[in-house]
């Protein structure tokens, strides 16, 4: 019935306590008690008084085995039980691996001498047991005295070590705190940098943002140079075809020289054939010179006058020259202003586009320099936590794989902020190259434009060079032509005027975007010194903990060296009652017989 009862104890795990008092067990039963001591794990206090285990040596040797697999039960009882001195060496044999029993009780036993010694000796290995009874059991009184010393020593050892467990508990505690406040001002630093890149981003807007307005007003400017050139091209035909008028007025004056010196050799003689030549020029200049048909008429109406009106007509020949002359004086100097002008306007927007560039530049390498200063000290607070959690490693063993762990985790979220910054940077600075790549190629574009537009004036001034001869009939609209000119000049004034003012108001706004960014400079600096005063308050504070580390570390090292000089006493102690032992067993009648046999 034992047998079945402990079989059911084996699996059960809600007895705490089992007394079996009085059952005269036998050796089976000491069996089945090995087997419950080796697979039960809820019994803490078992009592076995009155069972005469120790006559059945197979069965308590297999009791102890149970007992030496058990790490569980706490307390055990075992009077009146007849255990001899290889029972007791049996048990002791099991005490030394066992690590959870705390009281034992023998009394009323037959240890004896040897029993006794195979206990005290098992007491130098086992330091958990607290309370031992071996009263009744002929033990000799130095070994009870050795014996209480070992559990006082046991409880003195249990005392200390629950002491420096409370220490670490705290020291624990006072850790994951302090872990608690670098978490915190690691999210904070987190926070600040968040900030940092939300200020980044909207001042990356701002910058995108003036650049498209830059863009407009370059677009602007192009347009306001195609609208030049259009009218560059203008003036160039307008002074093509006065060109061709000058051409065409000189060869009327060659025409008319030869007419004169035909007409003063034979007036007389060719009479019919100068009215048939002066009505076919009337015909040809009827829509040319005024002067031309009343010269016509009055070579008709009036021979004998031709002389005197020759010289007219050289006289006014010689002044329409010089008003040609004049005409092509003021066009070309009207030219050569506008082609001046022109040279101006390009070098004041090559200015303006180097200084865009240079301040882009200068913008990029700001930026750059503060991530750089940003990583920097991103770098030395990293390397600083690691300090600290490198000094923390190597003074508490338990709290490493957690501090490493975030030491982890803070990296690689350190490497991805570096890795996102650094590939916004890459991102911002390659947007900026391919603007400044399309502002290049539009600038190529316009001066192949210029180029192609030069051609093409130079193919008309060949075209026109060719056309001279169809010039008969612009004569009559020279005066337009003039007037037409004078219209183009003031048009052009009033625009070049209106170029001005819009240059002065792009010069505004460039003034205001300036204003603007010196703002954004100052916030920025107001930024750093709140980095800088935040990372001083940190380091203070690390400093404070620093501090208490140490002096918490001071006082381990104390408690380590009490407990070593403790556990030198007492193996100077067990020392002392192992030669008093020896001296008092060698001594001792039994000692002699023994060396005697």
């Amino acid at each position: 019935g034992v047998r079945l009862l402990l079989h059911g104890l084996c699996t059960n795990t809600t007895v705490k306590s089992l007394d079996l008092k009085g059952n005269n067990l036998r050796a089976t039963g000491a069996e089945a008690l090995g087997k419950l001591l080796r697979q039960n794990k809820s019994i803490r206090s078992l009592t076995l008084e009155w069972n005469s285990l120790g006559m059945w040596e197979e069965g308590f040797s297999f009791f102890c085995q149970g007992l030496r697999a058990n790490n569980f039960l706490q307390r055990l009882d075992l009077r009146n039980n007849q255990i001899n001195h290889q029972g007791a060496g049996e048990l002791a044999m099991a005490l030394t691996q066992n690590t959870s029993l705390q009281e034992l009780d023998l009394r009323w036993n037959n240890i004896g001498l040897l029993g006794g010694r195979a206990l005290l000796n098992c007491l130098h290995s086992n330091k958990t047991l607290k309370k031992l009874e071996l009263a009744g059991n002929n033990v000799p009184g130095d070994i009870l005295k050795a014996v209480e010393q070992a559990l006082d020593h046991n409880q003195d050892r249990e005392a200390i070590l629950s002491e420096a467990q409370n220490q670490v508990n705290i020291l624990s505690k006072e850790v994951l705190s302090l872990k608690d406040e670098k978490n915190k001002q690691f999210m904070d630093f987190v926070d600040t940098v968040d900030k940092q890149k939300e200020e980044r981003a909207r001042s990356e807007k701002m910058s995108a943002a003036q650049v498209s307005q830059l863009q407009e007003a370059l677009d602007e400017q192009y347009s306001i140079m195609n609208s030049l050139k259009t009218k560059l091209q203008m003036t160039e035909a307008a002074l093509a075809l006065s060109e061709q008028k000058v051409h065409t007025l000189g060869e009327l004056l060659n025409a008319m020289k030869q007419e004169q010196n035909s007409v003063a050799e034979c007036h007389f003689r060719e009479l019919q054939q100068q009215k048939q030549e002066g009505a076919d020029r009337e015909g040809r200049l009827l829509h040319d010179l005024s002067a031309a048909s009343e010269k016509n008429l009055l070579l008709r109406n009036q021979v004998d006058e031709l002389k005197r009106k020759c010289k007219i007509q050289q006289d006014q020949l010689f002044q329409v020259k010089q008003d040609l002359t004049n005409t092509t004086a003021e066009l070309k100097l009207r030219a050569v202003e506008a082609e001046e002008r022109l040279e101006m306007e390009k070098r004041r927007f090559k200015q303006s586009l180097e200084d865009m560039e240079s301040l882009r530049v200068k913008e990029v390498d700001r930026m750059a320099q503060q991530m750089e200063a940003s990583e920097r000290s991103m770098h030395d607070r990293i390397q600083r936590l690691e300090a600290i959690r490198i000094s923390l490693d190597e003074e508490l063993s338990q709290v490493k794989a957690a501090a490493l762990t975030e030491r982890g985790r803070a990296e690689e979220e350190l490497v991805k902020a570096r890795s996102q910054a650094r590939l916004e940077q890459q991102q911002q600075l390659e947007h900026l190259e391919e603007k400044l790549r399309l502002m290049t190629e539009s600038r190529d574009e316009a001066q192949n434009c210029c180029l192609k537009q030069k051609e093409m004036v130079a193919e008309a001034q060949a075209k026109a060079k060719q056309l001279s001869l169809y010039a008969d009939g612009l004569r009559r609209r020279l005066d337009e032509l003039q007037q037409d000119l004078d219209r183009k000049e003031e048009e052009k004034v009033t625009e070049l005027n209106k170029v001005k003012v819009e240059l002065q108001e792009q010069i505004g706004h460039l003034e205001a975007e300036r204003t603007a960014q010196d703002g954004l400079r100052e916030k920025i600096a107001a930024l750093e010194r709140q980095l800088k005063a935040l990372s001083s308050n940190h380091r203070e504070a690390l400093l404070d903990k620093e501090g208490e580390i140490s002096l918490l570390l001071e006082k381990l090292r104390m408690k380590e060296a009490e407990i070593s000089r403790m556990r030198e006493e007492e193996a100077q102690r067990a020392s002392f009652l192992q030669n008093a032992i020896m001296a008092y067993v060698q001594g001792s009648p039994l000692g002699t017989h023994s060396s005697r046999k």
